[in-house]
């Protein structure tokens, strides 16, 4: 067994090193950040990453719940990658629709995940 200070093998990281990280483009420029991980409690897969996204210095940024299969890591840039551009981003849900929780409204995590052409996790 590894030790309590292990935060990353060759195929698993710890969430505290995943929030924070870069997302960008494919081309590598920036979109935004990692805030945090949404984890199902009864599978332990991780189905969102929350990303912030705009604003200066934290002022004015937007959050979005992105579905984790639409995201992939590319070591080389250190960075999730999202294949979208900044106009089908601004017009993503975002992560707080009308204040809601997504764990208490299917409806609106449908929409999440029809938006990013995701298959809902609850399917698979």
């Amino acid at each position: 067994m590894g030790s309590l200070t292990t935060n990353e093998t060759s195929a698993l990281i710890a969430s505290d090193r995943v929030e924070g990280t870069a997302v960008r483009r494919p081309n590598g420029d920036s979109i935004g950040r990692i805030e945090r991980l949404m984890i199902e409690k009864a599978s332990g897969k991780v189905v969102y990453a929350v990303m912030s996204f705009g604003g200066f210095l934290g002022i004015g940024e937007g959050y979005y719940t992105i579905p984790w299969s639409t995201l992939r890591f590319a070591p080389e840039m250190d960075a999730y990658i999202l294949d979208l551009t900044e106009e089908q981003l601004r017009a993503a849900p975002p992560a707080s629709a009308e204040g809601n929780d997504p764990s208490f409204d299917r409806g609106w995590e449908e929409h999440v995940h029809q938006y990013f052409k995701a298959t809902p996790y609850w399917s698979v």
